[in-house]
């Protein structure tokens, strides 16, 4: 049984609509995939449609974008969770509306310097998607400014970059609680990818698991292996669930469908702690 438990659609950061990420999982030989777009669950209908006709079950999800007192990013995967849950639903709208500001701000920013306009970053945005750095990067590309996202998030779209501005996003124990009110299974995505930036200590790991966390996604291409084997640990001491998969975005990154996978036994328990929606299949 292949089991992938992240994956995104234009929803969010993905490149393509929520059907065709079920089609490319069919197609890749999964049995089950996650749909977990950024702060959204718009593409859930689609992709229930689409996993039915491909063959493919679907586990209806949500990436949710937290941060620490100390301003470091943390990504919390939830899933089968209520995606009408007033407290989940309050804070994540807050969220995308605090994204949409930012992503504005950083456009006026960025126009000083380069052919880019707001139209132009509309112009990569899905119907309902939520609005992030990635489509600005897809703008700068399209631009010709730079080669690809990749490049634009090494370089102009950097937090370090004099373009970057802070949005909100609620702190991972409080997004940790709001799942598990919503019925939802919350699992830390790639808890020790240090690449992408700082990345959490003790206190944080603490926080989340006293607020109940229930997993770890440690088999990720951007945890490091010294990080792989402490969440191991961490997990076998505090009796968390371990997930591995792809986190696909289509031609947005190098990340293949399948490429990680998760246990169906660690899969049968998230089935089973889910109450707030169910497993489409």
């Amino acid at each position: 049984m292949r089991i992938d438990l992240h994956a995104h659609s234009n929803i969010s950061d993905g490149t393509e609509p929520p059907a065709a990420v079920m089609a490319a999982a069919a197609a890749a030989g999964l049995d089950v995939i996650a749909l977990t777009d950024h702060d959204s669950t718009d593409g859930w209908d689609e992709a229930s449609r689409a996993a039915l006709e491909n063959g493919v079950a679907l586990v209806p999800g949500m990436e949710i974008s937290c941060r620490t007192e100390e301003g470091i990013s943390v990504h919390l995967l939830s899933y089968l969770h209520d995606p009408a849950h007033p407290g989940l639903l309050e804070e994540i709208t807050k969220a995308k509306d605090a994204r949409l500001t930012r992503a504005e701000r950083m456009v006026t920013l960025l126009a000083e310097d380069y052919p880019l306009s707001w139209d132009d970053v509309i112009h990569h945005v899905a119907p309902g998607a939520t609005l992030g750095r990635p489509h600005i990067a897809d703008a700068l590309v399209a631009a010709g400014v730079v080669a690809d996202r990749t490049e634009a998030f090494t370089s102009i779209l950097t937090s370090h970059s004099r373009y970057f501005v802070q949005h909100y996003a609620p702190a991972p124990a409080l997004a940790v609680e709001l799942v598990r009110s919503a019925g939802g299974v919350p699992v830390f995505a790639h808890p020790v990818a240090s690449a992408r930036g700082r990345v959490v200590g003790e206190r944080t790991y603490r926080e989340m698991i006293d607020a109940g966390l229930a997993g770890l996604e440690i088999d990720h291409r951007d945890n490091t292996e010294a990080g792989r084997e402490f969440l191991r640990g961490l997990a076998a001491r505090h009796g968390l669930l371990i997930t591995g998969s792809s986190d696909y975005h289509g031609t947005g990154k190098p990340n293949l469908l399948g490429e990680n996978l998760t246990a169906p036994e660690a899969f049968a328990r998230i089935e089973e702690l889910g109450t707030g929606s169910a497993v489409i299949r």
